[in-house]
């Protein structure tokens, strides 16, 4: 089947991917667009996976301030190089990160930085609210899950719904930059500070 430029080009401007990716997308999924978005994510996704081992040296740490100079935040986001750190889709990116803890609060970056001992006093408070309802044990457990995920989208960065489109995940959204520079980036430690707020 011939893939015409245009369509290569829509696509390109669709998803950021390099041209050939995006006429090999095109190809595989016989000129269907939406498909060809489908593949070229799915494939980022494992090129995003085999990059996360790599060393993220370089990178930026990037401030907001909001409201009148009573919330600021603190983001350290790493990459391979320098040349990407100096990237206006890295800075971007970054920016992006830093309004999203300003504006929703994680209170850390990913699910394996929850303390256990958070996590365990989560699955009792949940627990205890399930078995007052009276149901069985198994449900008891599903209901439990659901609320830890739950959880996890409020107080983890990388599980929250990305605030310019809630459709995607800051993962998801960490995943596409990685698929589309081709390096390793780690967002690594922020701090969020509040004017009146207790720590």
């Amino acid at each position: 089947m011939e893939i015409s430029a245009s369509a290569v080009k829509e696509l390109r401007e669709k998803t950021g991917a390099g041209m050939m990716e995006c006429k090999k997308a095109l190809t595989e999924c016989n000129g269907d667009m939406e498909k060809a978005i489908v593949y070229l994510r799915e494939k980022g996704i494992s090129v995003a996976q085999k990059k996360a081992t790599r060393t993220a040296n370089e990178g930026l740490i990037t401030s907001y301030i909001h409201s009148g100079g009573k919330i600021g935040v603190l983001v350290e986001i790493n990459c391979e190089t320098d040349f990407v750190a100096r990237n206006d889709e890295f800075k971007e990116f970054s920016k992006d990160i830093a309004m999203q803890i300003a504006a929703v609060k994680p209170l850390y970056v990913k699910r394996e930085d929850v303390p256990a001992e958070v996590i365990d006093k989560e699955k009792e408070i949940y627990a205890t609210q399930a078995k007052a309802t009276g149901k069985p044990e198994k449900v008891i457990e599903k209901i439990v899950e659901g609320k830890l995920e739950k959880f996890y989208e409020e107080v983890c960065l990388l599980d929250q719904p990305f605030i310019k489109d809630s459709s995607i995940k800051v993962k998801d959204l960490l995943t596409q930059l990685i698929a589309k520079i081709g390096e390793n980036i780690q967002i690594k430690r922020f701090v969020r500070f509040q004017i009146g707020e207790e720590k």
